[in-house]
């Protein structure tokens, strides 16, 4: 997500700039999508409910490519979400549910074997897919026809929002983070229209748009597992259509990529039921215990109601205008940080471990300085973890909590107005991830500060560096009085 950037350059500092940075969006960290679900609904389905002809069609076809057989513990269906996977028999935990060989999957190999593979050789994996992608929509005789024909147009992902909808997450993190991820997969999209779409119109059935490009790059975004990024980017036809649970807390032996057998080459995706499951309900899984409710509204277009889901990042960085700037950063790298150092803070939880000693560093200086002296070096890291001067750690709190107001200041609606529209069971399902956004957003903002403001009002009570350091040298008592030795 992109946060707000609290630079922090010396104790003469008073405000930290308003300016925002964008995480790297390189790689995916996604998993199938699925529509909107804030307040939670039923997952049992109507076992007599008639699917769709395209679904239909594309169950049938994988039955005749012997990729399921009549015997599968599942079917694909009509859900609340949309389509899902309904379980045709009583599932129990950890049963496999369906197993979809490689020859099945759409990645870079399908790519490179197909028409477009020579000039799509040296893009990156997803601009690749993508292409592969809308190439074969356009496609009527493509082999992929009918499994193209049941994946939706767009997603509820905050990429596909209009700018109306947009405005209610005004002041979020969210807000910034989608119009830098659509500004990212724009400079792509023309980066590949100048260098592999129009030199080789041939290849391609029909014009491809930006629109088009976008829709593939929300289908990759929603419909990718987990740790099948970057070079392993890869769709798994049927296996994508699994639905997220929130009540499901664990990930672990979900899926997993095997050898299909002991004189194969082939690979099998093979997808796990994480809980025991009723005949005619939805077999579900859980996406990513990790990612934020901004994350999930960015990958999948859904929120959940649960209060660690919310977080705000904050982005520290050493200002190249420090002048310990160098040793500032020499001391971050040597800590595993950086010039520029994320801070995830989630609601009710503490605050991340090296967040306060980064803190200290950045605004380290005056009198001060002296830690950054060499003969310290392998020590400061130590010194950081415990309070330096009242003026150091005064500092750090008036510039967080200054930091909090303004970003609680960037919002249109305060956070009584969103959880009182949260109680609206008849909100519209994006207004709805609107709302839980900045309310959560607020929340942890709110956090922040009074954490800040709880350190603030003890600083008399703290013990700095050099007490500490008396103390070490025999010279401050237990009361803390300094001790004087008399000689005769």
């Amino acid at each position: 997500m992109a946060p707000s950037l609290f630079t922090l350059s010396s104790p003469s500092s008073t405000f930290p700039s308003s300016s925002t940075t964008l995480k790297p969006f390189s790689s995916f960290s996604t998993k199938p999508t699925l529509s909107i679900h804030f307040v939670k609904r039923p997952i049992s389905v109507s076992a007599t409910a008639d699917p769709p002809p395209q679904l239909q069609t594309f169950w049938q076809w994988l039955q005749d490519q012997g990729v399921v057989s009549a015997k599968s513990p599942v079917r694909p269906g009509m859900v609340p979400e949309g389509l899902g996977l309904i379980a045709k028999k009583n599932i129990s935990r950890n049963e496999v549910v369906l197993e979809i060989p490689n020859r099945f999957w759409i990645n870079q190999e399908a790519v490179a074997a197909s028409e477009i593979g020579t000039v799509c050789s040296g893009l990156k994996p997803w601009v690749s897919v993508a292409l592969f992608l809308i190439r074969e929509r356009f496609r009527q005789d493509s082999q992929w026809r009918v499994y193209l024909d049941i994946l939706p147009e767009l997603t509820d992902s905050t990429v596909f929002w209009s700018e109306e909808e947009l405005a209610e997450v005004q002041g979020t993190q969210l807000l910034s983070t989608t119009l830098g991820v659509k500004e990212y997969v724009q400079n792509e999209f023309l980066k590949v229209e100048e260098e592999i779409i129009l030199p080789n119109k041939q290849l391609f059935p029909a014009p491809i748009t930006s629109d088009d490009f976008f829709w593939a790059f929300g289908i990759l975004r929603s419909r990718a597992f987990s740790r099948l990024r970057g070079q392993n980017l890869v769709l798994i036809p049927l296996a994508d259509l699994i639905n997220h649970s929130p009540n499901i807390t664990t990930e672990d032996y979900a899926w997993e990529i095997k050898g299909a057998g002991l004189f194969s080459r082939d690979l099998l995706f093979s997808l796990r039921s994480p809980v025991s499951v009723k005949a005619g309900e939805q077999v579900l899984i859980q996406y990513d215990l990790d990612k934020s409710n901004a994350e999930l509204a960015l990958d999948y277009g859904f929120i959940e109601s649960k209060s660690e889901r919310n977080a705000y990042t904050l982005t520290l960085e050493i200002s190249e205008s420090d002048p310990f700037f160098g040793d500032k950063l020499d001391i971050a790298e040597t800590n595993g940080l950086g010039e520029t150092a994320y801070f995830d803070i989630v609601l009710g939880r503490p605050l991340p471990p090296a967040l306060i000693p980064y803190l200290r560093l950045v605004a380290l200086g005056g009198t001060d300085a002296f830690l950054l002296e060499s003969i310290f070096r392998n020590t400061i890291w130590g010194h950081l973890d415990l309070p330096v001067s009242r003026a150091n750690e005064e500092l750090i709190c008036r510039v967080i909590c200054d930091a909090c107001k303004s970003a609680l200041s960037g919002y249109h609606t305060a956070i009584e107005e969103d959880e009182k529209l949260m109680e609206d069971e008849n909100l519209d399902s994006r207004l709805k991830i609107s709302v839980g956004i900045r309310a959560g957003e607020k929340k942890v903002l709110q956090q922040i500060d009074e954490i800040f403001k709880g350190r603030e009002s003890e600083l008399d009570e703290l013990e700095y560096y050099q007490e500490r350091r008396l103390k070490d040298l025999g010279l401050v008592g237990e009361q803390g009085e300094i001790i004087f030795w008399e000689t005769n």
